[in-house]
């Protein structure tokens, strides 16, 4: 497969400029011919770029919530797919998703369903949206399937803003506090250090300590940046190990505040995916396994694959995932209450709203606690250091008022 940058006439007269992708440059004409397009120009793209429009465009996902949306409407409205693609090209201003899009009407119009035509990019399309328009074709209700698309990656960024939103301001005053301090081991102890040299007295022990501090880092600073460096680097390494992920994963939900924060974040992620692929017509058994790829934490995958084995075995998902550990009581009743009465979409749906309501209350929460609470750190832990290098001077000062 062969991409081409293709300039031609439309029956209007309208230039138009595109990035198309076919076997050979014969069988692009005979489908831009078959589009009541006059060919002004062809040009074969280098390879590189063929590579990259298949795996490392990427696009954000407010822009596939915009394309989603915006083609369900085209769809719903009575628009041919192929027309309503075009439409979107024209529209798109990131050069990426462009050619992405441009990919897409090429198989289209090769004759490949749309399914499979975006199979092709799955950095921009994953299993999720691919199997949610498989659903859609097959059934018939594209437009309906494509506005429940939307509505899930809208849900998905909100709760990533969420996290972000509560996770900001603590990391911007933990790098504030580590570079002061930093400053302060560096600079700042060190001119205090030349001034007690001439006093002829014990130092008291929270300033002998700083010293010393300060003299190792002053003195090892290139050997402990290399050995942090090294091992964030290892730590990152042994994070994207299957042991490592694992073990990352069940810490951070062990975390005080922010673990049980995002414990609600998967839960919510987990039921709103599930209720969505279900309510679609997707397969049960096919809706966890996308799940389980989509989950993003690996307690809930090896939970989410558990429940998937007992559903081929017959059997209930409750259980599997009640001793996971990670979903509560009222989650894993309302599943099984979902699986007996045949509404487990309904369920599911109800499960991701109310824990969509908690995680926007704790959020909330957190951003009135834990500002003073960060303050009050910030100012014990420089003003502790502040204190420490002072307390010779407050010392000299009662000696000499005696």
């Amino acid at each position: 497969m062969a991409t081409f940058k293709i300039k031609a006439k439309d029956k209007q007269g309208k230039l138009i400029s595109e990035v198309l992708e076919a076997e050979t440059q014969k069988d692009l004409i005979d489908t831009l011919h078959r589009r009541g397009l006059v060919v002004m120009g062809i040009e074969e793209q280098r390879p590189v770029r063929k590579s990259k429009s298949h795996r490392r465009l990427r696009v954000k996902a407010d822009e596939l919530v915009i394309f989603s949306r915006q083609l369900a409407t085209m769809v719903n409205a009575g628009l041919p797919l192929i027309e309503g693609l075009r439409t979107l090209y024209e529209q798109i201003e990131n050069d990426n998703f462009r050619q992405v899009i441009a990919g897409v009407i090429n198989q289209v119009e090769g004759g490949s369903a749309f399914a499979d035509a975006i199979t092709r990019y799955p950095g921009v399309f994953g299993a999720f949206f691919v199997n949610m328009v498989r659903a859609g074709e097959a059934s018939g209700k594209l437009s309906e399937i494509l506005d429940r698309v939307a509505d899930h990656l809208e849900s998905v960024s909100s709760l990533k803003r969420k996290i972000k939103m509560a996770m900001m301001y603590p990391a911007v005053v933990s790098i504030m506090s580590g570079l002061i301090t930093l400053v302060l081991f560096l600079k700042v102890i060190p001119i205090f250090e030349d001034i007690y040299v001439d006093f002829d007295a014990a130092l008291p022990l929270p300033t002998q300590v700083l010293i010393m501090l300060s003299k190792c880092f002053r003195q090892y600073f290139i050997l402990i940046t290399i050995i942090a460096v090294i091992g964030f680097f290892l730590l990152a390494r042994y994070k994207k190990t299957e042991c490592g992920k694992r073990m990352y994963d069940r810490l951070i939900f062990k975390l005080p505040v922010f673990g049980n924060l995002l414990k609600k974040v998967a839960i919510s992620r987990f039921a709103s995916t599930l209720s969505t692929l279900t309510a679609s017509g997707v397969p049960i058994l096919r809706a966890f396994e996308i799940v389980k790829e989509v989950s993003g934490n690996k307690m809930v995958e090896e939970a989410v694959a558990s429940a998937g084995d007992r559903i081929q075995e017959g059997k209930s998902i409750e259980e599997p995932l009640r001793q996971s550990g990670i979903f509560p009581p009222l989650v894993t009743k309302m599943i099984s209450v979902g699986e007996k009465s045949g509404r487990l979409d309904d369920m599911l749906r109800k499960i991701s709203i109310y824990y969509d309501e908690q995680v926007t209350a704790v959020v909330a929460g957190l951003t009135s606690i834990i500002e003073p609470l960060l303050i009050a750190f910030l100012g014990i832990v420089v003003g502790g250091i502040v204190l420490a290098m002072f307390l010779p001077i407050f010392r000299l000062s009662a000696i000499v008022a005696q």
